[in-house]
């Protein structure tokens, strides 16, 4: 039997990123093609340097969607070997899992994983039966996968945990571990928990599946609770947590990885306070700096939107239009943009600009303004952003404007 490192790692109080974007990403209505998907789990390992297979899970697909889906993850499983631990996921019925494994054969830290209904109402849709006759087929699925190919770890979703009965999920969850189950996943699918609800679910699970049982998260952010809902399962001792590049997955999404990652790593103190615990939570610092490049290539690749508003990675990181910030940038940031992330301080013209912003900007440009040139080339900037209906002006329009403001000064000046 191969080593588990991400069990491994989950139980020495390690973080472990479950890396959905490719497979649940595509319920977004998005697509990513085999060679960026390889693109991705690579720069994602990187991250973590030759730790990437003990921090990353990386979901290549579901191999049962088509031929095309079946042949990107086995490129994934193939040439991403040594960067992530690549899973596939599968439904849980015989046949998806021989493919699943299959997709996945022969690859360093090999995984599948089986998506196992929890709820009634979850398992009447998916299996026909009740919620315990399919937890006690996806026990038995379990260990039929680790006898047919025991170098291929498998973990187990189950869907709908939250509105499970959490005595039964505890109950199969380490029935599942008993039977070879690597991690067992608990989602939020449909994305409705409040905080306290999440951390109700992963205390009381945890405590009633034994210590044996790793369990992970998976939450969905229909409500915009899906950050907060981890960090209680972070609280609640859950290391493995599930997460999407940009937040991209099934209707409102998940929690976005760079979110999640960037919370965890930027502060080390806080990291402690979060996980209540002293030990090391990587086995290699992730290197914060790669997040805004990854998070553009995903942007690219899916056509996912990066607002302005967007933390960490979106275009407003960073950005200064008005005097205050301008003068005390520090003041109004959580973080060194510069440090933590290699984005550079970028001042932005609006109409919210005070005539310091102004005079720094022409200076960049080239033009030295007095105080009265300051506030005639504000008056313009303001009044060009609202004839425009947007708010940014243009660095090359400011630049056209200011050679008519400041020649004739300079030639009165000779």
């Amino acid at each position: 039997m191969a080593v588990d490192v991400v069990r491994e790692s989950a139980q020495a109080g390690r973080v472990v990123l479950w890396e959905e974007s490719p497979r649940d990403g595509a319920q977004a209505k998005t697509l990513m093609t085999a060679d960026f998907r390889v693109r991705l789990a690579r720069a994602q390992g990187e991250v973590f340097g030759g730790a990437g297979p003990r921090h990353v899970v990386f979901a290549a697909g579901f191999p049962a969607v088509c031929r095309e889906e079946f042949e990107a993850v086995r490129k994934v499983a193939v040439e991403a070997e040594g960067s992530v631990s690549v899973s596939a996921v599968c439904r849980g019925t015989p046949g998806d899992v021989r493919q699943a494994l299959a997709a996945v054969r022969g690859s360093t830290h090999a995984r599948i994983m089986v998506i196992v209904p929890a709820s009634e109402a979850m398992a009447r849709v998916m299996t026909h039966t009740s919620a315990e006759q399919a937890l006690t087929a996806g026990a038995v699925l379990v260990a039929q996968a680790r006898e047919t190919d025991g170098s291929v770890a498998v973990d187990v979703c189950l869907a709908d945990a939250s509105r499970a009965d959490h005595a039964l999920v505890a109950e199969h969850a380490a029935r599942m571990t008993a039977a070879g189950a690597g991690e067992v996943v608990l989602a939020d699918t449909v994305g409705d928990q409040l905080p306290e609800e999440a951390a109700a679910m992963f205390t009381h699970v945890r405590r009633f599946a034994g210590e044996e049982a790793v369990l992970a998260s998976h939450l969905h952010n229909d409500l915009g609770l899906a950050l907060a809902n981890t960090l209680q399962a972070v609280r609640a001792g859950i290391r493995v947590l599930s997460a999407s590049w940009l937040g991209i997955a099934e209707c409102s999404g998940m929690v976005a990885t760079e979110q999640l990652l960037f919370l965890l790593a930027y502060h080390p103190e806080r990291t402690r306070v979060l996980l209540g615990d002293d030990r090391a939570p990587w086995w290699t610092a992730p290197g914060l700096s790669l997040l805004p490049g990854i998070a553009r290539m995903v942007a690219t690749e899916t056509g996912a939107p990066l607002g302005v508003t967007t933390p960490i990675v979106g275009d407003g990181v960073a950005t200064i239009s008005t005097g205050t910030p301008f003068v005390h940038p520090r003041l109004f940031e959580p973080y060194d943009p510069a440090e933590l992330l290699g984005i550079e301080p970028r001042v932005v013209l609006t109409h919210l600009a005070s005539t310091r912003v102004i005079t720094a900007v022409a200076a960049r440009l080239g033009h030295q303004l007095d105080a009265n040139q300051a506030r005639t080339a504000a008056d313009w900037v303001k009044s060009r952003a609202y004839g425009q209906g947007h708010a940014v002006v243009d660095e090359p329009d400011f630049a056209d404007y200011l050679r008519g403001l400041t020649v004739p000064v300079a030639r009165a000046a000779r």
